[in-house]
């Protein structure tokens, strides 16, 4: 939808420090807070492999939920992790905190902000320009935050492609 990724190259995970033992095999002491670690996602999170998956065959065997956090799980269960702790990062945690309590799990989806091929964006300029050539619903800058639906100014699927042909895919 956004950075036209396989489905086989999982995002990183954003959880809060303090419950990241819960969901990677981390000691409770242990911090990340510029995703340089890659731990394995907890037993207790993943989701064991039935019959479906011994019976498929190649690219299919990647298709499949391996845990309770499936867009940031790999193929053999790892993740690149990286953990917020309210005092280096209050805004991020504070958010992070929001969505768990909406929907249970200190997860959330960390990644570059660039299409596929695209170089990362620097500016805001550029931030608005991928949000409005992208099938994102919402950009956040700083603490504003833009909704597709109100935007005055639109990229058309004619716009989007040619923007998008620019960059070669990986």
């Amino acid at each position: 939808k956004i950075k036209f990724r396989e489905s086989f190259r999982p995002f990183a995970p954003m959880v809060m420090r303090e419950r990241a033992s819960e969901y990677f095999e981390m000691r409770p002491d242990v911090e990340s807070p510029y995703m340089l670690l890659v731990a394995p996602v907890h037993p207790n999170q993943r989701h064991m492999m039935g019959e479906d998956h011994a019976r498929a065959f190649g690219i299919d065997k990647l298709n499949f939920c391996r845990s309770t956090i499936p867009a940031v799980t790999h193929v053999d269960y790892s993740a690149r992790v990286q953990t917020v702790d309210a005092d280096r990062n209050p805004l991020m945690h504070r958010l992070i905190a929001a969505f768990l309590e909406r929907t249970g799990c200190p997860v959330l989806v960390n990644t570059s902000f660039n299409v596929r091929g695209e170089p990362i964006v620097c500016t805001p300029e550029e931030a608005y320009h991928g949000f409005l050539m992208t099938e994102m619903d919402v950009l956040v800058l700083g603490r504003h935050i833009l909704l597709k639906e109100t935007q005055s100014q639109r990229a058309d699927a004619e716009d989007k492609q040619r923007h998008l042909a620019q960059f070669q895919l990986d």
